[in-house]
C-alpha cells in the first residue's frame, strides 16, 4: 500500500506536470489565437482604412497636401488677378491678358515637358483642339467678365461650377450621383442668387451682360473637367501633356481673334505703357495659375471632377472673403 502511494505521488507529479504544461500551452494557444483575431481584426482595419484614404477618402496625407497647395496657388491667383482690374484702363484688355496667360503656360509646360523627357502625344489633335477651345472660354469669358461684374460675385459664380459638373458628369461620363450632391448644388444655387441680387443694388456698374459671360464661362468649365477625367482615365495621358497643347493652341486661337478685332495693337500700346502692372503682375499670376492647374488636374485623375470642384470652390470661399478684406467695396448683410 505505501509502494502503491509511492508510486502514485510519483506518477501524480509528472501527469500534474504534464497536465500543467498541456493547460498553459492551451491557455497560451487560446489567448495567442484571441491576439492573432485581434491583430488581424485590427490589421484589417486599418488596411481598409489606409486603402480608403489613399485611393478616395478626403483625409489621406497627399490629398491635404494638395488641397494646401490648391489654396495657396489660387488664392493668390485670385488677389493678383482682382489687383490687375483695378488700373484704370484694364477693362479693355481682359482678352489680351488670357493671350499673354496662355503664352506664359505653353512656356512654362514645355519646359517642364523638356525635363520629364516624354516626347511621344497621347490622343490626337482634334482632341486637343476640342480641348483648347473649351479652355479659352472659360478662362477668356472668366478674365472678361471681371469687367462687368463685382469680383466676389464672379467668384461665387465660379463656385456654382458644382452644378453644371453634376450635368456635365451624367451627360459626358454617365455618372450618378447621390442626393447629397443634388442637395449641395441647390444650397449653392440659392447662394448664389442671394450674392447676385445684393451686387446689382450696390454695384454701380452692375450688368447683366457680365452674368451671361459666367454662365458661359461656366458651362465650358464643366465640360473642360468631366473631358479631362474621361482622357486622363482612358490614354493616362500626363498633366503637362494636357495643359502643353491646350494652351498652345489656346494661345493661337486667342491671338487670332485679337487681330481680328483689331484689339492687339491697342492692348500691347496699354500694356507697355503700363509694364509693371500689366507684364509683371500678369507673368506672376501666370506662373501661379500654371502651378494651380498642374495640381487641379492630379487631383482630377485621383479623386475625380467632383472632388476637384469641390476643392476648389472651398478656395473660393475664402477667396471671397479676402476680396472684402483687402479691395473696399460695398457689401450688404
Amino acid at each position: 500500500m505505501e509502494i502503491n502511494k509511492i508510486h502514485q505521488h510519483q506518477g501524480s507529479g509528472p501527469s500534474i506536470s504534464l497536465l500543467q504544461t498541456i493547460g498553459d500551452r492551451a491557455e497560451s494557444d487560446n489567448m495567442g489565437r484571441h491576439e492573432h483575431e485581434r491583430s488581424v481584426h485590427y490589421t484589417s482595419f486599418y488596411q481598409r482604412f489606409f486603402d480608403y484614404s489613399s485611393s478616395s477618402s478626403l483625409i489621406s496625407t497627399r490629398f491635404i497636401g494638395l488641397c494646401v497647395l490648391v489654396f495657396i496657388y489660387y488664392i493668390t491667383y485670385g488677389y493678383l488677378q482682382e489687383l490687375m482690374f483695378t488700373l484704370d484702363g484694364f477693362d479693355n484688355t481682359a482678352w489680351f491678358l488670357t493671350c499673354y496667360q496662355f503664352l506664359v503656360y505653353a512656356v512654362l509646360s514645355f519646359i517642364h515637358l523638356g525635363i520629364s523627357g516624354l516626347e511621344q502625344r497621347r490622343i490626337s489633335y482634334a482632341s486637343y483642339i476640342l480641348l483648347a477651345s473649351l479652355t479659352v472660354t472659360t478662362m477668356g469669358l472668366s478674365n472678361y467678365a471681371v469687367a462687368y461684374l463685382n469680383y466676389p460675385t464672379q467668384v461665387m459664380f465660379k463656385c456654382c461650377k458644382l452644378i453644371p459638373v453634376l450635368i456635365g458628369g451624367i451627360l459626358i461620363q454617365k455618372k450618378t450621383f447621390n442626393r447629397y450632391d443634388v442637395a449641395a448644388a441647390f444650397c449653392m444655387s440659392i447662394g448664389l442668387i442671394f450674392f447676385t441680387l445684393a451686387d446689382s443694388k450696390v454695384q454701380p456698374n452692375f450688368n447683366l451682360y457680365g452674368v451671361i459671360i459666367i454662365c458661359s464661362a461656366l458651362v465650358a468649365d464643366a465640360a473642360i473637367g468631366n473631358y479631362q477625367e474621361k482622357i486622363m482615365k482612358e490614354y493616362h495621358v500626363p498633366n503637362v501633356e494636357i495643359v502643353f497643347y491646350s494652351f498652345l493652341f489656346g494661345f493661337g486661337f486667342v491671338l487670332i481673334g485679337l487681330l481680328i478685332t483689331n484689339n492687339f495693337f491697342s492692348s500691347l500700346h496699354f500694356w507697355n505703357m503700363h509694364p509693371v502692372p500689366t507684364y509683371g503682375y500678369g507673368l506672376i499670376f501666370s506662373i501661379f495659375g500654371y502651378l494651380g492647374i498642374d495640381i487641379v488636374l492630379t487631383l482630377i485623375k485621383e479623386y475625380g471632377a467632383l472632388i476637384c470642384v469641390t476643392v476648389t470652390t472651398c478656395r473660393k470661399a475664402i477667396t471671397i472673403i479676402l476680396s472684402f478684406t483687402l479691395f473696399s467695396k460695398p457689401f450688404v448683410f
